[in-house]
């Protein structure tokens, strides 16, 4: 059970904003991390129309632009893994520390790459630091934030995620892609210096039997207050924390954990029970499984697989703009999105705004099949930009605006930060990450052999099955999470599986189940 945790917001002793500001500055170091992470996950889209067919010392052919461009999706799911273990181990601070650390060391590889090998080293050690992020972003985020503006901080991680893609577009614009990688090293370093103003969550230090520092970071994440004023949230969390010190083969047993008989069991033995309890029970693999696959439908319903060869897909299509130029507007409209979606929450709720998503991306992928097979030549070829049409037209880049913003709408990280229970939380979100990044070397791997057997047109409509798939597995599937508390939703998964959402669909399928 994990507990909620809220102050009482009648107390006159400290305002909502001095509250919720103490949040925004413990969540910066994790901002700076999600900036660097969408311009790591992008770089590939200005650096593969630069060397492919290149003249220069460095040059792509076909098949390695597509290798290039997914590798690091590839090698992001050995970060994503390993993150699980660091951040409970290290805890959520330290951890957002280290995961800089060979971020830097990426960018600095991509900044003196030689010759190709070099180049796809530092594209994997690109694509391993962002996976190690995930887990102690999320699970930091999570952790400090109050139920009321969880999911607003959960949206604005996303936000700086959709900023450093905005930004890598805009460095791709008028920048050398060495120069861009060298600015890149801009964000770790920051975030670095920033986690020192950042406290360690307090359920943390709990576990840790580190009472007094978990009393002092409680109270500076509630507006630096005193502890009277976070007297009863402090005790829900001692009370809390007590129980997770508890054996946890004991608790699913129904045995004494005073005499708890498995501290001296065999290592190996008491390391598999445990896995079986904590990541095997229902309260962990049901919000897993749900999350994977709105991750899967996420990923392959549109725009993730055709990101790093997105510069040759807009001339492809032969939008009535230039390509570089559309592919700003793409991470402008994602920036821009993602302020909206603070607002769309709290109206909406989670459940319809990501349901609302799914559909318009899989219409918008449609139209773009549509458009394909009726007006493009079947010679037209996004890795052949001799094959692109010289009549331009307005249709495909309206319809490709509508399915970035679509996408953008999409809030599977936000969801990430509060459907796990605190004893798998970090390992289920770097499982659930993981999953993420194979999808989506997959989805960017296959664009080519998709392209090359079925054209434009059936390559969009692949995206658009997708997409309309996932729109009915999340309608009877998703529940609807704004608003309630860590403590309600392990509940909700724990218990027998219904939904939260007040859907007139599925409350008439319960009235006939009755």
């Amino acid at each position: 059970m994990v507990i909620k945790l809220q102050i009482n917001d009648t107390n006159q002793n400290v305002s909502r904003l001095r509250s919720i500001t103490s949040q925004l500055i413990a969540c910066s170091s994790s901002f700076l991390l999600l900036f660097d992470l969408g311009m790591a996950i992008n770089f590939s889209t200005i650096i593969i129309p630069a060397l492919l067919d290149s003249k220069g010392e460095i040059s792509f052919d076909e098949s390695q632009a597509s290798w290039f461009g997914s590798i690091s999706f590839l090698a992001q799911p050995i970060g994503a893994i390993v993150s699980g273990p660091l951040v409970d181990y290290v805890g959520r601070k330290k951890a957002n520390f280290l995961v800089n650390i060979p971020m830097i060391a990426a960018w600095l590889l991509m900044y003196f790459a030689w010759n190709l090998p070099s180049l796809f080293t530092a594209n994997a050690l690109l694509g391993i630091s962002s996976g190690i992020m995930e887990a102690p972003i999320n699970s930091y985020v999570g952790e400090i934030s109050e139920p009321s503006i969880r999911g607003a901080l959960c949206t604005l991680t996303q936000f700086f995620s959709s900023f450093g893609i905005l930004v890598m577009y805009f460095l791709g614009t008028f920048m050398q892609w060495r120069n861009a990688a060298l600015m890149c090293l801009i964000a770790p370093i920051a975030s670095m210096i920033t986690v020192a103003f950042s406290p360690e969550t307090p359920v943390w230090l709990l576990t840790r039997n580190r009472e007094k520092e978990a009393l002092k970071s409680l109270c500076t994440l509630r507006g630096w207050t005193t502890p009277d004023n976070v007297k009863e949230e402090f005790t829900d969390l001692l009370d809390y924390s007590k129980k997770l010190q508890q054996c946890v083969i004991c608790c699913n047993t129904n045995q004494d954990c005073k005499s708890c008989p498995h501290e001296s069991m065999n290592w190996f033995i008491r390391r598999v029970l445990k896995i079986r309890y904590v990541i095997m029970c229902k309260e962990t693999l049901r919000p897993l499984t749900l999350v994977v696959m709105y991750f899967l439908f996420f990923v392959m319903s549109g725009l993730t697989p055709i990101r790093p060869n997105l510069v040759n897909v807009c001339g492809a299509f032969g939008m009535a703009q230039d390509s570089k130029q559309v592919v700003l507007f793409v991470g402008v409209i994602t920036f821009l999105v993602c302020f909206l979606i603070i607002g769309l929450i709290k109206i909406l709720g989670k459940r319809k705004l990501v349901i609302s998503s799914m559909l318009g991306s899989a219409i918008s992928c449609l139209l773009l099949s549509t458009y394909a097979a009726k007006v493009l030549d079947e010679s037209v070829s996004s890795y052949h930009p001799e094959t692109f049409p010289e009549k331009t037209s307005l249709t495909p880049l309206i319809l490709f605006y509508f399915m970035t913003i679509f996408t953008g709408l999409g809030i599977p990280w936000v969801l990430l930060g509060e459907l796990f229970p605190f004893r798998s939380r970090a390992t289920a979100q770097g499982l659930s990450a993981a999953s993420f990044y194979v999808f989506s070397f997959l989805g960017s791997k296959t664009f080519i052999n998709l392209e090359n057997s079925v054209k434009l047109w059936g390559t969009f409509a692949t995206y658009a099955a997708f997409g309309f798939a996932g729109t009915i597995y999340l309608y009877f599937f998703l529940p609807e999470t704004e608003g309630k508390s860590l403590q309600e939703i392990e509940n909700y998964y724990n218990g027998q599986f219904r939904t939260f959402a007040d859907d007139p669909v599925i409350n008439k399928l319960k009235r006939l189940k009755r």
